[in-house]
């Protein structure tokens, strides 16, 4: 091998190695960014709970109901299969409605219940906002 084909050879480890820390890099950087979640039913099979994770499925009907202080929320989720009880204390997104989809994040307690720190209701692709009837 001569001289020419080891620098090369060098380079191309080089390019190599370069572009496989910047992929590495990106990977871990989106991962944070990531808003997976998980559903009710693979919340019951996980068999620890003790981090922090996004909650997503439907709210279901008639499961709303309002602390009489404050502004306390408890709520059912569910993905038709399971169901979660939620509680959140904070004022709700204006889209946020009985069945239809809710993402919220927080974690588990020992008694079941998911304690969401924020909530982030779904809409799907025909929202439109609310008329404002002009006087």
């Amino acid at each position: 091998m001569n001289r020419i084909h080891k620098h090369r050879l060098y380079y191309l480890i080089i390019a190599a190695i370069s572009m496989t820390c910047a992929a590495g890099l990106i990977l871990y950087a989106l991962k944070k960014n990531i808003n997976a979640f998980v559903t009710p039913s693979q919340l019951i099979h996980l068999s620890s709970v003790d981090y922090h994770f996004n909650l997503g499925g439907v709210v279901k009907k008639g499961s709303v109901s309002h602390d009489r202080e404050g502004l306390g929320m408890h709520f059912i989720v569910t993905d038709f299969k399971q169901t979660i009880p939620v509680y959140y204390e904070g004022i709700l997104p204006d889209l946020f409605r009985e069945g239809k989809g809710v993402i919220a994040t927080g974690h588990m307690n020992e008694h079941g219940l998911f304690i969401a720190e924020t909530v982030l209701a779904k809409h799907d692709e025909n929202y439109t906002p609310k008329m404002v009837q002009q006087p």
